[in-house]
């Protein structure tokens, strides 16, 4: 048996608040709603009975199928019936409230561990109503896309999974470098802790707990097409969240007439000065004339943009953030990162991105970042300035 107790590292004293009323949303609704529902019996006249046998009758059930399904049939079925999300019957409201209901205790217990492990650094990262609307958002992909599975299906989906994978994804792509603390029980043999890679944790949750079962046809039950579909979405939402820095993207466009703070009072650059867009800007940057150097950033071509060394792009990016312009300057970085992040140094490049996120007020994420310096083998002055952040990090989460 493996089963995932926690991981590391976490946000320090950090109160992952959505993600406790989340948990206890859907813990609350099963004590109050599915065991008392549970334990009651169904009214045969009930109008709901007849659509629940015809249910069974079109996914083909025998006759004496439905009668002893009829037999064990719970108030609670016909809940579920009636709100949880039916693809040939879809429902604006069931797609919501089937989030937060559960087949059996177990289902809801798998689910909420999984929630407790990985919500509280995906809350920190996205902030409070972030956290809140990217869950919901990737439980309606998850509903979506098992609705692509299963058309014209009256079989309803419930449970949390398919939000919560999508909160999987979110840690997938954030947190590659943390790990999650696994039980494992093989009894007589091993019964200890083990520390394994998120990454891996999860791809494994992924490949052989959903993308096997589809191709193999054994779904026993479970929807993997909402596992899978909710996974994706939070992987397309972590993507865009760290293109444009969980920030709208035109709050670092140029308007006429914006205040600026200039964060170096370079020199007038007298005499020459270069016409083609790049030499101008590395003219403004050998002089340390940091507003005409930011202003003739904002004026390359992509393809200028793509031609910056990394420790070009590491010293505008940090005017760039020291300016007010966080998202465009992790944009900058991130770009680099995206056409060369196996150079030599590309260790600079990340040494610089963990940097902006400290500079952010953003350890968790710088963390991930500095950690990235490592795999991309540093000079020994960049692995001597990462380790020095990681200490600062370290000093961070002792005081808070």
């Amino acid at each position: 048996m493996f089963l995932p107790i926690g991981d590391t590292p976490n946000p320090p004293r950090f109160n992952a608040y959505v993600n406790f009323v989340l948990i206890g949303l859907n813990v609350a609704i099963y004590l109050l709603v599915t065991i008392p529902l549970s334990s009651r019996e169904v009214d045969i006249n009930d109008p709901a009975v007849l659509e629940y046998m015809r249910m069974l009758a079109e996914n083909g059930l025998s006759v004496p199928m439905i009668r002893d399904a009829l037999s064990q049939l719970s108030a609670y079925d016909l809940f579920v019936f009636r709100h949880g999300f039916k693809p040939g019957a879809p429902e604006v409201a069931d797609l919501f409230f089937s989030m937060f209901l559960h087949g059996g205790f177990l289902h809801l217990a798998g689910n909420m561990l999984f929630l407790w492990i990985f919500g509280d650094n995906v809350e920190h990262r996205l902030g409070r109503l972030g956290y809140l609307l990217v869950y919901l958002f990737t439980g309606v992909v998850a509903t979506v896309a098992f609705a692509m599975f299963a058309r014209e299906s009256t079989i309803p989906l419930v449970g949390a999974s398919g939000a919560i994978s999508g909160v999987l994804g979110i840690y997938f792509l954030l947190f590659r470098h943390n790990r999650v603390k696994v039980f494992v029980f093989l009894f007589p043999f091993i019964m200890d802790v083990w520390l394994i890679s998120a990454r891996l944790v999860l791809g494994f949750y992924l490949v052989v707990d959903n993308l096997l079962p589809v191709f193999l046809g054994s779904g026993g039950g479970v929807a993997h097409g909402a596992h899978i579909g909710g996974f994706v979405g939070g992987l397309g939402v972590a993507w865009l969240g760290e293109k444009i820095n969980w920030a709208w993207p035109w709050t670092d466009r140029r308007r006429p007439g914006a205040k600026r703070v200039h964060v170096v009072d370079g020199g007038a650059s007298d005499g020459y000065v270069p016409d083609l867009p790049l030499p101008r800007l590395r003219h403004f940057m050998a002089a340390t004339d940091v507003p005409n150097a930011l202003s003739s950033l904002d004026r390359l071509y992509m393809h200028d943009v793509e031609k910056l060394e990394p420790p070009e792009v590491a010293q505008l990016s940090d005017w760039l953030q020291r300016s007010g312009r966080a998202v465009a300057a992790t944009r900058l970085v991130r770009q680099a990162l995206t056409r060369g992040g196996d150079r030599p140094d590309a260790a600079l490049l990340y040494l610089a991105l963990g940097r902006l996120r400290l500079q952010q007020g953003q350890p968790t994420a710088a963390y991930q970042h500095l950690l990235g310096v490592f795999d991309a083998s540093p000079s020994p002055e960049v692995e001597q300035e990462t380790r020095k952040l990681l200490a600062e990090i370290q000093v961070f989460r002792q005081q808070q």
